[in-house]
């Protein structure tokens, strides 16, 4: 696995061991980047699940200002860490080793806000409940981009400030683009931007 672009072009990247995190496919991350790179110079990143950290690491080498690394697993932490000292972002990057409920409320409690966001649980986990937590804690800036990776067969239904913008599909992979729209005395403000 390597960084496919930017400031690390090429670097290679560990992966955790196992089946329980699935690194996304080298030709994937580049196609997905190609779709929202003008989406990462200066951005806050958000990886709730980030197994490896590669989406992070990758919005990072692209020109993104800094970004939060989650996974409940010793072993993707231990190599989220090792990604982030070898290509010597520790000054952008942190690394919250622990649950994504633990994380956002950290987040919460912090006031912390993001404008990308990446959703790649481990396979057939419904992200629903990460979008509702992300939401309710108020962790995104409005027109928030949220990049969810979800089995073909398995659309997402967010709630309704998520608006879809584009969807894409890779064999038995898709990606769905949500842009966040923040409501205002109950009603969601706004019209989603396409990418």
């Amino acid at each position: 696995m390597r960084i496919i672009a930017g400031e690390f072009r090429s670097r290679t990247l560990l992966a955790p061991k196992g089946m329980d995190t699935r690194p996304t496919l080298d030709r994937t991350r580049e196609s997905l980047f190609n779709i929202i790179s003008a989406e990462c110079p200066e951005a806050r990143v958000l990886d709730l699940y980030a197994g490896s950290g590669a989406l992070a690491l990758e919005a990072l080498s692209r020109g993104a200002a800094s970004a939060v690394l989650c996974d409940k697993s010793r072993e993707a932490a231990r190599v989220i860490s090792a990604n982030i000292t070898s290509l010597k972002v520790e000054d952008r990057a942190r690394l919250m080793a622990m649950s994504d409920q633990q994380a956002v409320r950290t987040l919460q409690q912090e006031g912390t806000r993001f404008d990308l966001v990446f959703l790649d649980p481990p396979y057939r986990m419904d992200t629903v409940p990460a979008c509702k937590m992300l939401d309710e804690a108020q962790l995104l800036l409005d027109d928030a981009l949220i990049v969810i990776e979800h089995a073909a067969e398995s659309v997402p239904v967010p709630p309704e400030c998520f608006r879809l913008s584009d969807r894409r599909r890779y064999r038995d992979t898709m990606i769905s683009f949500y842009r966040y729209k923040e409501e205002k005395d109950g009603q969601t403000v706004g019209v989603p931007r396409q990418l």
